[in-house]
């Protein structure tokens, strides 16, 4: 019979734990405890970069050769706060095809277009009509890209590259990459 006692109280100590648990997940409800500096849970809910390169316009491998990378100068934004930052008054106007976020006005990591890519419309103030301008929320000195953002920026390059048939050493990093 003492058994029976102590197969009691475990029970009741693992149905008590498992409650107490299921209290702490409900919550939690869809706001998980930070993930520490990378998250695959966060990578995955982002779109795909094949999505990302999609544009309205048709596209060739012929519009484009290379590609430029640089800092957005500012700790935080997305592309409307860029485009004011910059003294243009529509976001459609701002100078680059992609601006990939850090968690502080986008997803971190989450890739967004432009409408200069979606029509396919070179960048002016690239090297050349052909370079495709890539914006990375971040300054390179104080704010350093997320590591989110290195992987969503390596995996877009390679997809670009692929598309467009961009030799690697086409790239233009910033002098701050690291």
């Amino acid at each position: 019979m003492p058994n029976q006692a102590r197969v009691a109280r475990v029970l009741a100590t693992l149905l008590a734990s498992m409650t107490i648990g299921a209290i702490v997940l409900m919550a939690l409800g869809h706001n998980p405890p930070s993930a520490g500096p990378f998250s695959l849970w966060t990578y995955y809910r982002l779109d795909p970069v094949n999505k990302a390169i999609s544009s309205q316009a048709a596209q060739s491998p012929d519009n484009w050769n290379s590609i430029q990378i640089y800092y957005s100068s500012t700790a935080t934004g997305n592309i409307e706060q860029l485009a004011s930052l910059n003294g243009l008054t529509n976001p459609d106007d701002i100078n680059c095809h992609f601006c990939i976020y850090n968690g502080f006005g986008g997803s971190d990591g989450q890739i967004q277009t432009t409408k200069k890519w979606q029509k396919q419309s070179p960048a002016t103030s690239a090297g050349s009509d052909k370079t495709i301008r890539i914006c990375i929320i971040a300054d390179g000195k104080t704010i350093h890209p997320t590591d989110c953002q290195l992987k969503r920026i390596q995996v877009l390059i390679d997809a670009l590259c692929k598309k467009f048939h961009i030799q690697f050493r086409s790239i233009d990093y910033p002098s701050e990459w690291r």
